[in-house]
Parts: structure tokens; C-alpha cells; sequence
């Protein structure tokens, strides 16, 4: 709970666990310098965030956490302390003015469950976090850089993941014509890739990426009444997708750090991140990954904002990262094993001693509840560590019920109808599906045309052997004609010359029959004037 300028996190104990004189507060100038919460399951880390988290909120800085098991939206609602148990034990741990009361709550969602959807881009998320996340090697992550320069060269946009399917695919098939531009391109690279986004889109990254996208300003705000807002990720659903969690929550990270300006040393954080399950940022992280976030978490003060890790050992966070983390609460640790028994000392020795207190043993005795305490002072330096019992949060410790998220969504209703609806427009898919229609139409206009021009062929040799055919035809017209013709004139000549032949004989015929005709008159001529003679003659005689 907020009290002036620091939170009331626990009241130190004796030995025999009565409460002394010494608070265990939470400085606001000193919150951004991290922390961590750690502590075997059950010892009570999520109490502890909660007392945490509520007491930024009263301070007006907005926090984001993730309700990994569900009990962290118990925030919205105020605790039930009917019979007073919890007022009792907060005045005896030095808060008498405890009250219960529930925080601003803003439920958000990544793979399509209940609260305001969170979207990322593909390309927002950029191909060096993309690679270390998708586990890529360095040849793979080139050819990814690549996928993304060709991507912006052309203004294909990178939305979500069909758009970095299509591209990887487009230059898997132009790999030739991008070669001297931007390097070889293997196919077996791109395959490789591919792969790896199997197992992305199985885990809920086909939901996780897409528009309208996040605008983590929408973060940074605070209610009527000044409190900061508690965002919540319903993350239930992303332990069993450990690497859409990783990769949103170093996006994040990296996001705030590239955006927001230099603050220096503030009376307060202007935001403030809880990792549950902080161990799911770290398994199996590339070397370059865990760098990069050293390297954030080292810069990210400057911006204002504080980082704190809870997770069961301090042991699953590495070294470089453990070592920014000034602002401790150590609960319970168990240790059966050498292994286990090692955390132990290491946890107990990574405190600023206290003659009091035997560190490694207390980790091993405190109960639920109970916790190893060690805060930055005003000269932020760590304190040294005290055992102490943590107060009770003054909002609910379970989850909340289903009435008050319900009414805390309609509350965020600007916010719903901002991200609500998924948006698809027009990106690196749809402009290669377009240019594959376009090629497929120019494809099938060719196939079209060649066909035409394959039936036009077919019809110039066919309409060329039809004329063939006719001329030959009309030729063989023109030769039976002529042959016709020469016959009949042959016949003519032939019938012409019968006919003169015929004629001639008539001809001579009728000579012949006028030679008769006139012999026979000059035959009878001569017998007349013979006769005539003869009668002159014996006129003559008789006279």
C-alpha cells in the first residue's frame, strides 16, 4: 500500500517472528532501478506483486504484468475481509489505515481469449528478433534480412505471418533475379524458415501478429481518479506457447526502450513491468538474445521504467541480468538436492549482509507469507536484508470474479473497439497474389493468344491446302475442258471434213449426173440434128 512517497511492502520480524520496528518500503525514486521477486511455489511471490503492483497504481504509474495462472486478476476487486483477519494482521505489520479496495484494470489478451486483443507486426518486430526467437542461424537470419529489405524496397508490407510466408516464398522463386542485388538466396535456407514458423502459428502467432497493432502508449494511462492502470495479459494459454510469450514481452521491451525519451532520475517511474514466470524469457535463449536484454534492462532506467522478474530461483535469470536487480524479496526456497542447496547459498549471499540474520538459513525456514527483504534506501544503496512478513494486498488474493472483469472490459470500451476488430488490408500477400493472378492472366492471355495464333495457323494451312486443292481441281476443270474443247474441236474438224468430203462427192454427183444429163442432150441433139441432117440431106436429093 502507498504511504507518502514509498510503498509499505512488509514489516521486518524477530527470530521468533514478532514484528520490529523496521518497514520494508519500496522508495518510488528508486523503483526504476528493478527488482525481483523469487521464491519456491506456493510462499506467496503473488501476494507480494500484488502489494507491489496496487502500490504503483496508487501512486499514478501504470503497470503491466502477466496472469499466468489466472489468480492476478483478483487486482480489479477489493479483498474480503468480512471478519477484519486482514486489517488486524495489516495493523500489526505497521499499516493501520489498510482498507480494502481494487485497482484499475485493463484485461488484454494475445491469442483471442477474453480481454482487449494485442497485435504486433511482423514488421514492427523486425527480422534480428524475429531470427533469435525462431532459433535461425546466421545464414538463415540472412536470408530473412534479405525477405525484409526486398519487402520495404518493393513497399510490401510485413503485417502478419501469411504476408512473411508469401514473401519468403516470392523470393525463394526470384532468388535468381535478387542475387546480385541482395546475395545469394537458398532454397534450403527458405524451407529452413518456413519451418521454424510452424511452430510460431501453432503456439497462436497467425492471432498474435497482425493490425490494428499495440500502441503501448495506450499503456501509459491512468483513471479519473489518477491511479495508474494495472494492464493485464491474460497469459494462461501462452505457458504452453513459450515463444509468442518471449518474443511479445522482448518486443516490448525493446519498443518502450528505442521510443520513449531520457527522463534521468524521476521522483517516480512512469511505468513499471512485472515477468511472472520470468524463466520462459531466458530457456534456451541464443546468446545474442540474452544480450540484447541485458542491454535494455541496463538502458531501459534512464527511460523511467522499471523491470521486475518473478520466478521460483534467482537461478533461472542469468547473471548479467541478476545483477541489475537491486529491489529483492526473496521468499522461500527448498533445497533437497546439492543443486538446490547451492541456490540457496547463492540466493543468501547476492543480499548486503545483516550480523542479525543468518540469510541461508532463514530461506530455508520462512513460511508463507514471509520473505527475505532487501530495498534500495535514499541514497540507493540496498538495505541490508531483513526477515519480515509481507502485508496483505487490499485487493482481492484469488482471482476476480467474473461480474467485475466483465464490467472492466466495458469500461475499456474505446480501447475494445480500437483493437477489437482485426484489420487485413492490403500487404505483401495480397500484392503477390495480385502480381500471381496478374501473371497468371498474362500466362493464360499468352496460352490464349497462342492458341489462336496455333488455330489461326492451322486455319491459313488448311484454307492454303483448300485453295491448293481448288487450283489443282480448277486446273484439272481447266485441262478436262480444254480436252473437251480440243475434241470437240477435233469432232468439228472431223464432222467438217466428212461434211466436205460428202459434199464434194455430192458434188460430184450431180456433175457427174449433169455430165449424164447433158450427154444425153447432146445426145439427143445430135440424133435430132442428125436426123435433121439426114431429112436436109434427102430433101436435097429429092428435089
Amino acid at each position: 500500500m502507498l504511504e507518502d512517497d514509498v510503498i509499505r511492502m512488509a514489516q521486518a520480524v524477530d527470530a521468533d517472528g514478532n514484528p520490529t520496528a523496521t518497514a520494508c518500503v519500496l522508495r518510488l525514486d528508486q523503483a526504476n532501478r528493478h527488482g525481483l521477486i523469487a521464491g519456491a511455489s506456493g510462499t506467496g511471490k503473488t501476494v507480494t506483486l500484488k502489494v507491489m503492483a496496487e502500490g504503483f497504481s496508487q501512486a499514478g504509474v501504470p503497470v503491466f504484468m502477466a496472469d499466468v495462472k489466472g489468480d492476478v486478476t483478483g487486482m480489479a476487486q477489493a479483498a474480503d475481509d468480512a471478519d477484519g483477519k486482514l486489517a488486524a494482521r495489516a495493523a500489526t505489520l505497521g499499516a493501520p489505515s489498510w482498507e480494502p479496495r481494487g485497482c484499475p484494470v485493463r484485461q488484454w489478451d494475445m491469442l483471442g481469449g477474453p480481454g482487449i486483443p494485442v497485435r504486433v507486426t511482423v514488421s514492427d518486430m523486425g527480422p534480428v528478433l524475429l531470427a533469435r526467437l525462431l532459433g535461425l542461424t546466421e545464414v538463415q537470419e540472412g536470408v530473412l534480412n534479405v525477405v525484409f529489405r526486398v519487402a520495404d524496397d518493393r513497399g510490401m508490407l510485413l503485417i502478419d505471418l501469411k504476408d512473411l510466408r508469401a514473401m519468403l516464398n516470392y523470393v525463394g522463386e526470384h532468388a535468381k533475379e535478387f542475387e546480385l542485388e541482395y546475395g545469394r538466396v537458398s532454397s534450403q535456407s527458405v524451407g529452413a524458415i518456413l519451418r521454424a514458423l510452424i511452430a510460431v502459428e501453432d503456439q497462436g502467432g497467425d492471432v498474435f501478429f497482425g493490425e490494428p497493432a499495440l500502441d503501448l502508449a495506450d499503456w501509459f494511462a491512468c483513471d479519473e481518479a489518477g491511479r495508474g492502470y494495472v494492464n493485464l495479459l491474460n497469459a494462461a494459454g501462452l505457458i504452453s506457447s513459450p515463444q509468442v510469450y518471449a518474443m511479445f514481452l522482448l518486443w516490448m521491451m525493446s519498443e518502450l526502450f528505442e521510443t520513449l525519451p531520457e527522463v534521468g532520475d524521476a521522483d517516480k517511474p512512469r511505468f513499471v513491468f512485472f515477468f511472472d514466470e520470468a524463466h520462459l524469457l531466458f530457456d534456451d535463449m541464443p546468446r545474442e538474445l540474452v544480450d540484447r536484454i541485458v542491454q535494455v534492462v541496463k538502458l531501459i532506467r534512464s527511460k523511467g521504467v522499471g523491470v521486475y522478474f518473478i520466478t521460483q530461483s534467482p537461478s533461472d535469470i542469468p547473471d548479467e541480468v541478476l545483477a541489475q536487480l537491486s529491489n529483492r524479496i526473496q521468499h522461500g526456497l527448498r533445497a533437497y538436492t546439492p543443486a538446490e542447496q547451492k541456490a540457496v547459498r547463492a540466493a543468501a549471499a547476492a543480499f548486503r549482509a545483516n550480523p542479525a540474520l543468518d540469510a541461508e538459513a532463514a530461506l530455508l525456514e520462512v513460511g508463507t507469507g514471509e520473505a527475505l527483504v532487501s530495498l534500495l534506501n535514499a541514497e540507493g544503496q540496498p538495505s541490508v536484508v531483513e526477515r519480515a512478513k509481507v502485508l496483505p494486498p487490499e485487493c482481492s488474493m484469488g482471482a476476480a470474479a467474473p461480474e467485475v472483469m466483465a464490467a472492466a472490459l466495458e469500461a475499456a470500451a474505446p480501447l475494445v473497439a480500437k483493437y477489437g476488430q482485426a484489420v487485413d488490408r492490403e500487404s505483401a500477400y495480397e500484392l503477390i497474389a495480385g502480381e500471381q493472378a496478374a501473371a497468371a492472366e498474362a500466362d493464360a492471355l499468352a496460352a490464349e493468344r497462342a492458341a489462336l495464333e496455333r488455330e489461326r495457323a492451322e486455319f491459313e494451312k488448311q484454307k492454303a491446302a483448300a485453295d491448293a486443292k481448288a487450283q489443282k481441281d480448277y486446273e484439272r476443270e481447266q485441262a478436262r475442258l480444254a480436252k473437251e474443247e480440243e475434241r470437240a474441236r477435233l469432232a468439228a474438224e472431223k464432222a467438217a471434213a466428212k461434211e466436205a468430203e460428202r459434199a464434194a462427192r455430192e458434188a460430184e454427183r450431180q456433175r457427174e449426173q449433169a455430165m449424164k444429163a447433158a450427154n444425153s442432150v447432146l445426145g439427143s441433139i445430135g440424133r435430132e440434128a442428125g436426123r435433121q441432117l439426114m431429112r436436109g440431106l434427102f430433101g436435097a436429093l429429092k428435089r
